[in-house]
């Protein structure tokens, strides 16, 4: 399998992560290797806020996660393999497949969501 192959699997993956949250969120972006989704607007914080996105870089692709920067604790518990992933405060970078890893951030990624709600950004 080619590289370019690979990362649109990784990319396809990691998309049906985000989209079950499509229902309570506002899809911004939906192409080709990028997909973003947005909590509706905020009239505490004057516009909508980021939730999470992944995108098919040059190298990589990239998922982030909002919510864990919000609420840094959802990073508590994480892996030593995911945190190896981890680029800045909130993006997670893949060159691989791996089931493991994409089923702790869709749990990270479920939490964060009932972060959202619970902090009424949802």
């Amino acid at each position: 399998m080619s590289q370019r192959q690979e990362f649109i699997d990784i990319f396809a993956r990691l998309k049906a992560i985000l989209q079950k949250y499509e229902k309570r969120l506002c899809v911004k972006v939906d192409k080709s290797g990028s997909y973003s989704l947005d909590a509706p607007y905020s009239a505490g914080f004057g516009r909508a806020l980021f939730f999470g996105a992944v995108q098919i870089k040059k190298n990589y692709v990239s998922y982030h996660l909002m919510s864990v920067y919000v609420f840094p604790d959802l990073l508590e518990d994480m892996s030593p393999a995911l945190k190896k992933r981890m680029q800045g405060k909130s993006c997670f970078n893949f060159q691989k497949n791996d089931a493991g890893l994409f089923r702790e951030l869709a749990q990270m990624t479920k939490r964060g969501f009932a972060r959202y709600r619970q902090a009424k950004l949802v």
